[in-house]
């Protein structure tokens, strides 16, 4: 186990978006951060961008062979983990160019393709657990470490089972409820790892404006990341959380209900 150490974080899906911004602020906070993207180019143009250790890793969470790449990158660099953020994830695997409104709609239970539920939820569920199952042992060598997994509130049952919720509308098989499942997940993996020294947070960015709503949310892609950035830098909140933008919380304060 490492004792005097510099802090390192992965983060998937970190070429652009709510990933892009949560590196940067890792990086610009002393972090060597491991800038996970499918595109290695596109991951060395993002990683350009960051001021500080910031070096992209070529990384597709459905692939077993770049997890496994990735993971011996890592392992041969410092041999622990501080920090894991999973961000990556897709919206839907259909015919592009369509609103998300006709995404939405083309997801609905009753009529959705059980192919692309498939392939969202390889990407949104499986790929996201099998990067963190991969990366569990270093998260175990650091003295103590973290597993961040941008979540959604669209996945929260409390809310979309509440009608006054406005935007329950947009909760479908696909996207919406692949974060659900997640949810219950990575709650799993919390509960198993509450007497060690990792610890699981889920967070929620918002509506936040990003090409998986096809840049059409309310709010921009700097305000849907504060939260997540204070969930990845913070090192006291207590395992097991899901949190969010303060829209979103509820009187029992700064929690998204499951």
């Amino acid at each position: 186990m490492q004792t005097n150490e510099i802090k390192v974080a992965l983060v998937t899906g970190a070429n652009t978006g709510v990933g892009f911004q949560i590196a940067k602020a890792l990086a610009e906070n002393g972090y060597h951060v491991f800038v996970g993207s499918r595109d290695l180019e596109k991951g060395k143009d993002a990683a350009n961008q960051i001021e500080g250790e910031a070096h992209a890793i070529q990384l597709d969470i459905t692939d077993n062979n770049s997890i496994r790449n990735a993971v011996s990158k890592i392992e041969n660099e410092f041999g622990y983990l501080t920090l894991l953020v999973n961000n990556a994830a897709i919206s839907n695997a259909g015919i592009p160019g369509r609103t998300m409104w006709e995404i939405l709609s083309a997801q609905k239970a009753s009529v959705t393709s059980i192919a692309e539920m498939r392939q969202v939820w390889e990407t949104n569920v499986f790929g996201t657990l099998a990067i963190t199952q991969a990366l569990l042992p270093f998260l175990r060598n650091a003295k103590q470490s973290r597993i961040v997994t941008v979540s959604s509130s669209l996945g929260s049952l409390t809310l979309n089972a509440d009608p006054d919720n406005s935007f329950r509308s947009g909760f479908d098989a696909v996207y919406g409820a692949s974060k659900t499942a997640l949810n219950g997940v990575f709650l799993s993996l919390a509960n198993e790892l509450e007497n060690t020294n990792v610890k699981v947070h889920l967070v929620s960015p918002g509506f936040t404006a990003t090409a998986l709503n096809n840049f059409e949310g309310t709010d921009t892609v700097e305000e849907g990341s504060l939260e997540p950035i204070r969930v990845a830098l913070a090192e006291d909140i207590p395992n097991g959380s899901f949190t969010g933008p303060a829209t979103y919380r509820t009187e029992q304060g700064d929690q998204v209900p499951w």
